[in-house]
């Protein structure tokens, strides 16, 4: 009993010697061929900053977004994150070609205690960051908003392993619950977080991990989905149809999600909306989302959390996706696709002797795919139930099993063409991952790696 109350004042002591979390909401506004800035406002947060303060600085080269705190007086950085975002997506949609648009986007770092100045970069035609918007903040501006947003109810400590500065702090946020689905979304949220830990490397990292959960009461049951005439006032704005995408789940309100979130220590934001329908998405370094009561929401739940958290690019190449790719074929930031078969950000993982190009079964397997996916549009052009997408997916995972499973490259590392949505041009590690099918075979080499990398990046 001593011993516990002990590590109790520990912890309040630790948390009350950080500092508090300051956020920076802003406009992002633009095309595809230019974006602005505008500073909307500056918040102090409710909870003080949960990271270990001797990790504040990124150098994981990760993100097509870059921000860092700078000393204004001496330039020192303080604070640094890469990170991807919506914005990030939409300018490599058509509609961005003819359509300017604004999304609201937020920097989190801990509140300084002197004039700070903010770079925010993007990657540049040759990959590296760039400025392309400078700012100042002075923490003692009195403009700066220190009021209390709306409680969105109890946080809920699904794990608590310890302090939040030793952890990786992941917040489960329920959207399209009313009050009287509370508990269902304690279990929704429960059996998804256990699904995540039942996968390397997550499984053997459980114990660096502290998960919590909110969920802000619904006014009425699900979320909206545009393209069938369902329409939701959510309390966190998630939706289906995302850039005209029938299963991409985003929600487009940045403040309603963040001031929810800011209730509870996070580093990274699972967005579960109470729906039947398969659906979700992932954003580096901003949130990922799932459809809670989806026949396949345990597999869409920890591939699209592997966006969010390391950052990993799709390695499919079949499925309809509203963004395009640079025809030039750069080499991309995400840790698990390549341009570059011969020398791969993997290289270290390679089996050896294995050749590159790596041979696979990858005519059958692209015949296959595009004759399923020219099902699933005929399913959806007829409106058909649910039921009848889950048995098309039930089909093509039997055959990405039995096709993949068999092939004699399926365990080597190497360097497999077909990835990054495109088939020719780009190469993943494995023949076979979470990221490219759907099949239960677990993370890639590479997605691994990434994944490990992050987990160090935050807890100790």
């Amino acid at each position: 009993m001593l011993r516990r109350l002990l590590l109790s004042l520990a912890t309040v002591a630790c948390l009350a010697a950080a500092p508090r979390t300051m956020r920076v909401d802003y406009g992002h506004t633009g095309d595809a061929s230019q974006e602005t800035f505008g500073l909307e406002r500056v918040v102090i947060e409710p909870l003080p900053w949960p990271g270990d303060p001797a990790k504040s600085l990124d150098s994981s080269n990760l993100g097509k977004y870059f921000f860092e705190v700078d000393d204004k007086a001496t330039g020192k950085p303080l604070y640094s994150r890469g990170f991807a975002s919506i914005y990030g997506e939409w300018e490599t949609t058509d509609e961005a070609k003819t359509t300017r648009r604004t999304f609201d986007e937020s920097l989190r770092f801990p509140e300084p205690d002197r004039p700070v100045t903010i770079h925010l970069k993007k990657r540049d035609a040759a990959n590296a960051f760039k400025d392309v918007w400078t700012f100042d903040v002075d923490p003692r501006d009195p403009a700066i908003d220190r009021s209390l947003p709306p409680s969105p109810g109890p946080v809920l400590a699904l794990q608590k392993s310890g302090p939040p500065a030793d952890k990786v702090d992941f917040l489960i946020l329920g959207d399209g619950y009313t009050a009287a689905e509370r508990p269902k979304f304690e279990k929704d949220a429960r059996r998804l977080m256990a699904m995540l830990f039942a996968q390397p490397p997550f499984k053997e990292h459980r114990s660096d991990f502290n998960v919590w959960a909110i969920c802000p009461p619904a006014r009425e049951s699900g979320i909206s989905r545009p393209s069938t005439g369902v329409y939701r006032h959510s309390p966190l704005g998630a939706t289906y149809d995302a850039f005209g995408s029938e299963r991409y789940v985003l929600t487009f309100d940045n403040r309603a999600w963040r001031e929810a979130a800011s209730f509870a220590p996070y580093e990274f934001v699972e967005i579960l909306v109470n729906g039947q329908t398969y659906g979700g998405g992932g954003i580096f370094n901003l949130f990922s989302t799932v459809a809670a009561d989806s026949l396949w929401s345990p597999y869409v739940f920890v591939h699209e959390f592997g966006h969010h958290f390391a950052g990993l690019a799709d390695e499919y190449f079949t499925s309809d996706v509203a963004t395009t790719n640079n025809p030039a074929r750069p080499e991309p930031w995400e840790p698990n696709v390549t341009a570059n078969p011969e020398h791969p950000k993997w290289a270290a993982l390679l089996t050896p002797g294995v050749p590159r190009p790596t041979p696979w079964k990858k005519a059958e397997f692209e015949a296959h795919s595009l004759a399923i996916q020219k099902e699933r549009r005929a399913i959806r052009a007829a409106n058909k139930p649910e039921a009848d997408m889950d048995a098309l997916f039930v089909r093509e995972r039997a055959f990405e099993t039995r096709l993949l499973g068999t092939d004699t490259h399926s365990h080597q590392v190497g360097a497999f063409e077909g990835a990054n949505y495109e088939s020719k041009g780009y190469y993943r590690s494995q023949e076979d991952c979470i990221m490219f099918t759907r099949d239960n075979v677990g993370f890639c080499a590479a997605c691994r790696a990434a994944i490990e990398r992050v987990i160090r990046m935050y807890a100790k």
